[in-house]
């Protein structure tokens, strides 16, 4: 096993981190020693997404627990002026900004395992459903994440380095099923892709991070634990060991998977495993 990444120092900020994924890329972190600033629309003082009991104070105090340095800021981040907002927050308070990590994802909001809040199903042919949904799956990820690149853009620039993680779900084997989630993941992809083309020559990374089946507090509470291949943790680890990772611009624009680079850096899920690359279909 490797040893466990040195993240002291580094101010890393994470989108989407009340729950899911976000949340264990923040804990992945703090675990490293980092300074994590986590966002999100759900707080204990105002309002939460679907009335969800998670917020992002929960996870600042996981960092914390976890032995980093957490700070919450709520943050609606489909707001270009939202999101310019904190970004020039955490640059006047820390003064750089290290690993920005996109891990917005609103497109199952109101899915309740069976049906989204239109009435289609989960993989519905696209011709006998409404087009109106798929605003809102680009919106809730692919929109997020541009409009958090471009904001921790020109502070990356200006000091020539950080990596900047958009989390998606590899589309390079296949069709995902559905033809609002396909498309949005596969346009986060080109984005990570894109993003890389353009802030390479200036010493920053920009890659594409596609966790498995994550045993989130929504798969949780849809019962299906068990289909589950991984922990939100898994993902946070991955993060970290790239951030550590002084060779990580060989990586640029790629879409990486945690099971393929715990194998590379020698990390594990919570629970001492090695779950490898999740796939869809047989």
């Amino acid at each position: 096993m490797n040893p466990k990444p040195d993240l002291s120092g580094r101010i890393c900020l994470v989108a989407g981190a009340s729950r899911g994924v976000g949340r264990g890329i923040a804990r992945g972190l703090g675990e490293a020693g980092a300074t994590v600033i986590v966002t999100a629309r759900s707080s204990e003082t105002g309002p939460r997404t679907e009335m969800r009991p998670e917020a992002i104070e929960d996870t600042a105090r996981e960092v914390d627990a976890a032995g980093g340095e957490g700070h919450h800021y709520l943050c609606d981040h489909t707001s270009e002026r939202a999101v310019d907002e904190l970004v020039h927050w955490i640059l006047r308070r820390f003064g750089r900004i290290d690993v920005a990590v996109s891990s917005v994802w609103g497109g199952n909001e109101g899915y309740d395992g069976e049906r989204y809040p239109d009435g289609a199903a989960w993989g519905t042919p696209f011709w006998r459903r409404s087009a109106e949904p798929f605003g809102r799956f680009l919106g809730a990820g692919p929109y997020a994440g541009l409009l958090l690149a471009r904001a921790v853009a020109p502070a990356m620039v200006s000091a020539r380095g950080g990596l900047l993680v958009l989390v998606s779900f590899g589309t390079e084997e296949g069709y995902l099923g559905d033809v609002f989630y396909d498309l949005a993941k596969a346009t986060t992809n080109r984005l990570a892709l894109a993003c890389s083309a353009e802030l390479g020559a200036h010493g920053v990374t920009a890659l594409g991070l596609s966790p498995g089946y994550v045993r989130t507090e929504r798969v949780r509470d849809l019962g299906q634990t068990e289909l589950a291949t991984e922990s939100p943790l898994y993902a946070g680890r991955a993060v970290a060991a790239l951030a550590a990772d002084t060779a990580v611009a060989t990586r640029a624009g790629q879409i990486l998977h945690p099971g393929d680079l715990a194998r590379d850096y020698g990390f594990t899920d919570a629970d001492g495993s090695q779950p490898p690359r999740f796939r869809v279909g047989p």
